[in-house]
């Protein structure tokens, strides 16, 4: 594979990557794409998960083959109240993205290449070999972020089968009713079948400090207290997500930088969930529509693409500050079980990053659990906060 000229480089193997590698090639047969991994196998160990709502018929039509879990419902838990929603939830998991990437034809991946160096028209692997293509995208995961202010949603995951059926019957995508700890938190479930079942403690925490034996330790007390006799520990999986509360962009990726950037690297995830793959399969999209393109015309696209959501989810920003900056960490549970008394609309909306100028004002007005004056200064504050940096 060294031998032809590649039109793509593609520097990480993660969800970004991937689908920006199908996307082009399913719309441009004769684009040779190759992916550069640091790690062992492409996509980790993940489980990723969407909304009904977070995505048009065609996005969901096109990743319908790496779906591999869907419910028509899910659940909220909360101390005053429990709530169905009534949107449909898929999950796609780091195995069916493999196993659909190496169904496709001329792809060149290679993994355990970790990357020293990227432009607009090549990758260096550890220092010594160099690849060159028409076009990169650096997707590398999280970068340094200049100019952002983050907390993290971090949580550690255990797949587990328990000795009889939990009764679980949709995704449980907060359960609050946990102590609270480190932050905001809360328990994420995912039931696969009767008896097996993923469990995640999360935190929405000021640090990224992630103590995986103390979370698994909580993950089987919180079995315990459901009833669950859990007889086979099947796989863990962890992960820590920024989560924006404020920035500038021009900080962030200045304009003259000339490399294309994707996923978490862009910029392009959800500021308040911290979810990635609608973003991702947006942007995979709006490539695939404009190739083929050179190296720096790609730079200008991808940045442009993320200018436009950084200044299109601002009040999610400001959301985000409610819930980190508020009140004390403890009490921060409050800002998220006001929410999902809201309206399913309204609900599917911030889920896509889609909401309307009265859904934002709907999200403040009423009895919200930050006091008016406190939460005026919020709206304020990323300004303040760009002068201090």
């Amino acid at each position: 594979m060294n031998e032809f000229k590649r039109h793509l480089v593609l520097a990480g193997g993660g969800l970004a990557a991937s689908l920006i590698a199908l996307r082009v090639t399913a719309r441009h047969p004769d684009t040779r794409v190759s992916l550069v991994e640091a790690g062992p196998a492409l996509g980790g160990n993940h489980t990723w998960s969407f909304h009904a709502g977070d995505l048009s018929e065609a996005q969901h039509a096109f990743l319908e083959p790496l779906v591999v879990h869907k419910w028509s419902q899910q659940e909220v838990r909360f101390p005053r109240y429990t709530r169905r929603l009534g949107a449909g939830y898929f999950s796609m998991t780091s195995e069916s993205l493999r196993e659909h990437m190496a169904d496709q034809p001329g792809m060149d991946i290679r993994t355990n290449s970790a990357v020293s160096a990227v432009g607009a028209d090549y990758v260096e692997i550890s220092g010594q070999q160099r690849l060159t293509g028409d076009a990169v995208v650096d997707a590398r995961g999280p970068g340094d972020a200049p100019g952002m202010i983050l907390g993290f949603q971090k949580f550690f995951g255990r797949e587990v089968r328990t000795a009889a059926p939990h009764g679980v019957k949709f995704p449980v995508i907060m359960d609050a009713t946990v102590s609270q700890a480190d932050g905001y938190r809360f328990i994420y479930l995912l039931p696969f079948d009767e008896t097996t079942l993923l469990i995640e403690d999360t935190r929405y925490s000021d640090g990224a400090g992630l103590a995986d034996e103390e979370l698994a330790a909580a993950i089987d007390t919180y079995a315990e207290q459901q009833g669950w006799r859990i007889v086979d520990r099947l796989r863990d999986e962890r992960g820590v997500l920024p989560i924006l509360l404020a920035g500038e962009f021009e900080r962030f990726w200045p304009a003259d930088d000339p490399v294309a950037r994707a996923g978490l690297r862009a910029g392009l995830f959800h500021p308040t969930t911290g979810y990635s793959l609608p973003q991702a399969l947006t942007l995979a999209d709006e490539i695939a529509d404009r190739w083929p393109m050179d190296g720096k015309s790609l730079g200008r696209l991808t940045r442009s693409h993320a200018h436009r959501f950084f200044n299109e989810t601002g009040h999610f920003r400001l959301l985000n500050r409610m819930l980190f900056r508020a009140g004390q960490p403890e009490q921060r549970y409050r800002v998220l079980e006001r929410f999902y008394t809201l309206s399913d609309p309204l609900i599917t909306n911030f889920y896509a990053a889609k909401l309307k100028l009265r859904n934002k004002m709907r999200i403040l007005v009423g009895n919200p659990p930050v006091p008016f004056f406190r939460a005026l200064a919020l709206v304020r504050e990323e300004s303040f906060i760009r002068r201090e940096q």
